[in-house]
């Protein structure tokens, strides 16, 4: 016994769900009870309900309904993000529907998970985001930060024009193939003309540049083909080192930026302009 007192014991993730249908709530609850490392601490059947246990319990992950009554999901998740920016929010949903994610990554969400996942897609899911990475697939996650991109730099209308060299020439490339393939395939991400405002203009944009600023030079070299949509993988290949080097790397950049996970460092990013600076390496 006296070995074991002065181990550290392994950290219990807390996770909060937020459902309006009881069914759903048990459905998930169920799928993650059990699991070494999880546990559920409470559930909420409104947005206004999540917020508040969000604010008594801090959870580490919240499971987040995109439509629900009282307070919906985006506008639960957006307000949870700007008291608690450490709490992880993954949406819910029984559609892949590339507005409501486009919404969702904007008020601060790390991914989505459909309704109707296998317990182990759901799991893996969960697990990636509370070790801030990324629940989205690659192609999605691209299309998502350069719609984000653009709309942060106000180039909706067109081309954007103006002066994206260097690497920034680089990323508008493989936007425009993405974006262009996902209008092929009928999903029209860029015809939303009344998004949301990201929330960053002003004081938001630059915090976020002071943020930015205190990475090292490594750090925005990660931080930018992070948020390009790279991979670690990806990243250690391009950069000739190591997967774990890049994983220390990004949870370094996820600490110093006080997000909770890769995809919302890489939204900070692109609201601080770092993918539009034409800074080069």
């Amino acid at each position: 016994m006296g070995s074991r007192e002065g181990a550290a014991l392994p950290k219990v993730a807390r996770i909060l769900i937020a459902d309006d249908h009881a069914l759903v709530r048990e459905g998930l609850r169920t799928m993650l009870s059990g699991e070494d490392g999880l546990e559920v601490i409470a559930e909420a059947q409104d947005g206004q309900q999540a917020l508040a246990l969000c604010r008594e319990l801090k959870p580490d992950l919240v499971l987040m309904d995109v439509r629900m009554p009282v307070m919906d999901g985006l506008e639960a998740t957006r307000r949870i993000k700007q008291e608690m920016p450490q709490t992880s929010v993954m949406m819910v949903t029984m559609h892949e529907n590339p507005d409501y994610l486009f919404e969702a990554v904007k008020a601060g969400a790390a991914g989505y998970v459909l309704k109707d996942a296998s317990g182990e897609r759901l799991l893996g899911a969960v697990r990636r985001t509370l070790e801030g990475e990324s629940p989205l697939n690659q192609e999605l996650a691209m299309r998502l930060l350069v719609r984000l991109s653009r709309e942060s730099s106000g180039s909706g209308e067109g081309d954007g024009g103006g002066s994206e060299e260097g690497s920034g020439g680089a990323f508008r490339e493989a936007a425009e193939e993405t974006t262009g393939q996902a209008q092929r395939e009928g999903e029209s991400l860029s015809s939303q003309p009344e998004a949301h405002q990201a929330g960053s203009s002003g004081s938001g944009q630059s915090r976020g540049a002071e943020q930015i600023e205190s990475l090292t030079p490594r750090e925005v070299e990660v931080l930018r083909l992070l948020s390009q949509g790279q991979t670690n993988p990806q990243i250690a290949q391009n950069l000739l080192v190591s997967r774990g080097t890049v994983k220390i790397h990004v949870q370094h950049i996820i600490s110093k930026l006080g997000v909770s996970d890769r995809t919302q460092a890489a939204v900070r990013a692109i609201e601080a302009g770092l993918l539009g600076a034409g800074t080069r390496r």
